[in-house]
């Protein structure tokens, strides 16, 4: 389990997918995330699990499940 703080965007690759910049420069992938993080310039902390099980096709950065 990993805490991140950072901006959520939205990356218009493919059909699309939200991302999480965090503070130190990282991007992350979100997957699966809910309708209130779905927010462009959004600033969150948030808590998940790195998820090395399932790949993606835009390729952006590491895949975090949020759990919090």
């Amino acid at each position: 389990m990993i805490k991140v703080t950072g901006i959520i965007k939205y990356q218009d690759i493919g059909v699309g997918v939200w991302t999480l910049v965090s503070e130190s420069g990282e991007t992350y992938e979100l997957y699966q995330p809910s309708e209130n993080l779905r927010q462009d310039g959004l600033k969150v902390t948030l808590q998940g699990k790195i998820r090395d099980d399932i790949m993606s096709m835009a390729m952006v950065g590491q895949i975090l499940e949020v759990h919090k």
